[in-house]
């Protein structure tokens, strides 16, 4: 079997407030004077006490000094297990609005993200989020940040799924208009009309998790025609108590069903798993051998928002690696 940690990877699917490493959250709270509630590393007895952590978390991200760390610590955590490519999903306009100054929080973020990727050798791009429940102000600010920001390569929605989308109507149309890509969560806490509601409604590039998809074979069809790919986080889905097991997980059906399914962290800080650890479970628990590893890696590489001269330098050292021309396992 090939070193999986030498596979050239693309992370698409990551929230950069759910990567802080530990020792810099104990700081940040202690400067900031934060009582962050203690969770259990891989699973959360409800997602209420998911939720309070987070928002304890951002509470710590206050200067720009802040924000600038963390996105330089993502960049050394990221190309440490072989991530040559990520897109990292971050919450921007509800930092600006929390902190009474917009641009502050993904200004230093990008900052952050250009001197790790100069010390570490990563490329890095940025999707701005937004809480389906917030207001469409809001969310038109995420997209104006990312009008304002080259390396802002996509928004989308998030959190609350039954929440619907219409309100966000126009915003979507216009990112489309503006060459913004559209990325939404869906098909993770409700079922499969959400995911359909994020292609139709949302004008999704690419859907966040969506493996309820399953659950309706029309939005399947909707999905395999329109090739629209899934970002796939096993480890999250179960420490979040949304799928059993990852021996459970439903990715192999996704695959069965002729879909495009990348693989992600989604939490990593909370679950413990990196992705080469969320390649290496799949080999161990859903028996994926190196050939289908290498194109759930490939996957992710042409679904990402790249620059096609990135793509094409990642398709070629995937399959290098494939071929074993990397270093192997022992």
């Amino acid at each position: 079997m090939l070193d999986l940690a030498a596979l050239p990877k693309a992370h698409l699917h990551v929230h950069l407030e759910s990567t802080v490493r530990a020792d810099t959250l104990a700081d940040l709270a202690a400067h900031h004077g934060v009582d962050v509630p203690a969770v259990q590393i891989g699973a959360f007895a409800d997602f209420a006490r998911f939720a309070a952590h987070n928002g304890a978390v951002r509470d710590c991200l206050r200067r720009a000094e802040d924000f600038h760390r963390i996105a330089y610590e993502f960049c050394a955590e990221e190309a440490a297990q072989g991530t040559r490519y990520a897109e990292v999903t971050f919450t921007a306009a509800a930092h600006g609005e929390r902190l009474g100054d917009p641009d502050m929080p993904l200004e230093a973020v990008l900052s952050g993200l250009a001197a790790g990727q100069a010390a570490h050798g990563i490329e890095c791009r940025v999707i701005v989020d937004h809480p389906r429940k917030r207001s469409v102000a809001r969310f038109q600010d995420s997209l104006r940040l990312a009008r304002a920001h080259p390396h802002v390569v996509a928004i989308g929605t998030a959190g609350a799924e039954d929440h619907p989308l219409t309100p966000f109507t126009a915003v979507f149309r216009a990112a489309r208009d503006a060459g913004i890509g559209l990325v939404h969560h869906a098909g993770e806490s409700c079922g499969a009309a959400s995911v359909a509601e994020a292609v139709t409604v949302g004008l999704a590039d690419r859907i966040g998790h969506g493996f309820r998809a399953l659950e309706d074979p029309e939005v399947v069809a909707l999905l395999r025609d329109r090739a629209i790919p899934l970002e796939s986080c096993p480890s999250s889905n179960v420490a979040l108590g949304l799928v059993d097991s990852i021996s459970s997980h439903p990715l192999p059906h996704l695959l069965e069903a002729g879909l495009t399914v990348t693989l992600s962290t989604d939490i990593p800080a909370s679950t413990g798993t990196t992705l080469t650890d969320e390649y290496r479970l799949l080999r161990e628990h859903l028996g994926f051998d190196d050939d289908t590893l290498a194109r759930i890696a490939t996957n992710a590489v042409d679904a990402s928002f790249a620059p096609q001269t990135t793509k094409t330098a990642l398709r070629q050292d995937i399959a290098a690696w494939r071929a074993g021309s990397k270093h192997t396992s022992p």
